[in-house]
């Protein structure tokens, strides 16, 4: 009887560990079944989904913010890649007319190149008749003039910067005065409709999140691309005073 009740026991034990074991199984086939369906879907539909479920309203003034911000980016980033100039090349040329054709020769230099340096080059060399100190002093306000070019619209950059992160908490803030409506209403707190109002709230914040990183990052690019430019330029600028300095004697 003993060994009999121990056999009872032992198959009824391993009837309840299979019968925990099928919903543990399909539990995680299903699992594994959403996983493989969540990856089939493009990546492109994924956002969107997303999108919608942050909210139209705070995701688009994101995504304007976005736009707008990496349109004026991309823009600097151009304008400053077509500011870059040759300097050492460009004071060659500068030298050589100098020496061959005299002034305006050297002035026809600086305007077939582009770029800041050249117009800097050109407005100094213009009045190089009148002194070596009032070449210096136009070269320092026509670069401070052209600093200021190279400049624009960064601010405006900044700005977007500030107001995406902001954008985005101000959604979360709004996600969660939601959630917690919905609970006054349900009179109960429900598992599902708190994760509903975070979920809701956290997307805002991730769009905001990303978009500020992603401009923050163009922002440095382009302040360390006017860095580099400044300090050519100033280099060159020291280089032609002694270029023209030499011209005179």
């Amino acid at each position: 009887m003993f060994l009999a009740v121990m056999g009872f026991m032992a198959i009824s034990a391993q009837y309840a560990a299979a019968q925990t074991q099928e919903p543990a199984a399909a539990a995680t086939t299903t699992t594994v079944a959403d996983q493989t369906v969540q990856q089939d879907i493009p990546i492109h539909q994924q956002l969107k989904a997303k999108f919608i479920e942050g909210g139209a309203g705070f995701m688009a003034s994101i995504l304007i913010v976005f736009i707008l911000g990496l349109a004026i980016a991309i823009e600097r980033i151009i304008y400053l890649n077509l500011s870059t100039t040759n300097t050492e090349k460009l004071l060659l040329g500068i030298e050589e007319a100098l020496a061959s054709g005299g002034k305006e020769k050297a002035l026809e230099v600086c305007r077939n190149t582009k770029g800041p340096v050249a117009s800097i080059f050109y407005q100094g060399i213009s009045r190089m008749d009148e002194g070596v100190e009032v070449v210096e002093k136009s070269v320092v306000s026509y670069g401070g003039v052209q600093m200021s070019q190279m400049e624009s619209g960064l601010t405006w950059i900044s700005l977007f910067i500030a107001t995406a992160p902001m954008l985005g908490f101000l959604g979360t803030v709004i996600g969660l005065i939601q959630a917690f409506d919905a609970i006054e209403a349900a009179g109960d707190i429900s598992p599902n409709v708190v994760a509903g109002g975070m979920k809701v709230a956290l997307i805002t914040t991730v769009g905001g999140l990303v978009v500020g990183i992603i401009l923050q990052i163009l922002y440095n690019y382009i302040v360390s691309k006017i860095d580099s430019i400044v300090i050519s330029m100033e280099d060159a600028s020291i280089s032609l005073i002694d270029i023209l300095v030499k011209a005179k004697k």
